[in-house]
């Protein structure tokens, strides 16, 4: 019997530390990610024997819970709902005598360890993937649409249709500057509005009457880069309103102050530098294929697991972004694909090699289809990390996955996506080319048979049919 979302919930929250613990709750495609007060409180094996849980990634004072997609979002909603409950019960309760003391050197202890653990690179990834996971799923339904438009428009079919769809499909793609700000704002503690209100300066059509240094700008300059730096900008001006206008003139000043300061910044200076850095991050990835395609390729296909098992694959998601609307896809998506297909291969050669292992087969069977759609976790934290070689083997298979896509790059043959997030062949939908979808997936397609090769050969060859084989 399958267990339930609030069941999943209920189990968690105990394990985390509790009510007390939880200082925030959000999810990503496949995880849920809970910040922490006191990580030293959570029950690491416990959570990833809970059913439904895939895995757990500990990074500083957060908690990723890997649940798998589709289950994560109603998991996620239980544990908020029962979180809040537990809190409210807990606040009606009196409180005992010193009890508050307690608590607030609690909060210093747990604040000075958080302060040790916490790396200024690791909390600006997370950070930065905090304002753009968010945005995934609207990132992929307009890119599956955008796809199929693609498609009826090349072969001549309801051409009633395909306005309206174009428009539907670009209409969240055009805008997305003015998300990307309310997210900054909101993550980085400033009022999400006026982060969405400086962000918007960049994509309104009026700023073509604007020059800085000496050329005029072009709406969308800087693209989600700019509207991510206006953002952050206008909530350091919203702090320091805030701590020096008067409380009767907050409501006008601060307001005002913080849109003006940040949006004139934007217009001359931001919108500017962030289109030099933008167009920097296209040139590098067209070079970078055009010359060292099988090179980068085998890095990029080989390296992305390790970054998958420690949740910093999210800061990738600017770079996509940036891409996607310089170019109209991601060049760099297909080849980090293809990581999954070596991670597939690997699991298939253990389950060939395991004939004894009843669970482990049970465990690879309930894996694959979501393995074969992109989403790695349950195969990485289920199968190939704990057995430990065959995580090594399954990052060999993706860097040949990542190879022969490179390869092509280097004929001319560019492969990208029109979208982030899926993968395996659940990108089949999002894929385009300098030369068509259809050559493009063929050699998407080529990419990922040979990261299931040769994934699957490293594997067998290399595994000795021993399950605590390291």
């Amino acid at each position: 019997m399958q267990r339930s979302p609030y069941d999943t919930a209920a189990a968690l929250l105990p394990l985390v530390g509790g009510p007390a613990n939880i200082t925030s709750v959000a999810h990503c495609m496949t995880r849920l990610r809970l910040g922490l007060s006191d990580p030293s409180l959570v029950e690491g094996e416990a959570v990833r024997a809970v059913p439904g849980v895939l895995g757990v990634v500990t990074d500083g004072d957060s908690l990723q819970v890997v649940i798998g997609p589709g289950a994560v979002v109603t998991v996620t909603a239980e544990f908020q709902q029962l979180l809040t409950t537990e809190k409210a019960a807990a606040a009606a309760q009196p409180a005992t005598p010193g009890a508050e003391q307690l608590a607030a050197r609690g909060a210093e202890l747990r604040a000075a360890r958080v302060r040790r653990n916490a790396t200024p690179l690791k909390t600006a990834l997370r950070r930065v993937a905090d304002v753009f996971v968010p945005l995934i799923p609207a990132l992929i339904g307009c890119g599956v649409l955008a796809g199929l438009n693609g498609l009826l428009v090349n072969a001549g079919l309801l051409p009633s249709l395909t306005p309206a769809l174009a428009a539907i499909a670009s209409g969240f793609m055009a805008l997305i500057s003015v998300f990307v700000g309310y997210n900054t704002a909101k993550v980085f503690g400033g009022t999400p509005v006026l982060g969405g209100a400086v962000a918007a300066i960049v994509v309104y059509p009026g700023v073509a009457k604007v020059t800085a240094f000496g050329v005029a700008l072009a709406p969308g300059q800087g693209g989600v880069l700019g509207a991510l730096a206006a953002a952050l900008l206008a909530v350091h001006v919203e702090r320091w309103c805030r701590g020096r206008v008067p409380d009767a003139l907050d409501v006008l000043l601060t307001p005002t102050v913080t849109v003006l300061v940040a949006g004139l910044a934007t217009l001359y200076g931001l919108m500017y530098g962030a289109g030099l850095v933008s167009s920097a991050i296209g040139t590098a990835a067209d070079w970078l294929l055009a010359t060292t395609g099988p090179l980068a390729g085998l890095i990029l296909g080989g390296l992305f697991l390790p970054l998958v098992m420690l949740g910093l694959h999210q800061a990738l998601i600017p770079i996509h972004t940036t891409l996607i609307q310089q170019q109209g896809y991601t060049v760099l998506l297909p080849l980090l694909a293809m990581a999954g297909a070596g991670q597939v291969g690997a699991a298939l050669a253990v389950y060939v090699r395991l004939r004894h292992d009843t669970s482990l087969r049970t465990t690879i069977r309930s894996a694959l289809p979501a393995g074969l759609l992109g989403v790695g976790e349950p195969l990485i934290y289920g199968v190939s990390l704990p057995l430990g070689r065959p995580f090594l083997t399954a990052c060999a298979g993706g860097a040949a996955g990542g190879a022969f896509v490179g390869f092509f790059a280097v004929l001319g043959d560019r492969v990208g996506a029109t979208a982030i997030g899926p993968s395996g062949w659940a990108l089949f939908p999002l894929l385009t080319g300098n030369r068509g979808p259809a050559l493009a997936a063929a050699v998407y397609a080529g990419g990922l048979l040979t990261g299931y090769a040769v994934g699957f050969l490293a594997t067998y060859v290399s595994f000795s049919g021993d399950s605590s084989s390291t």
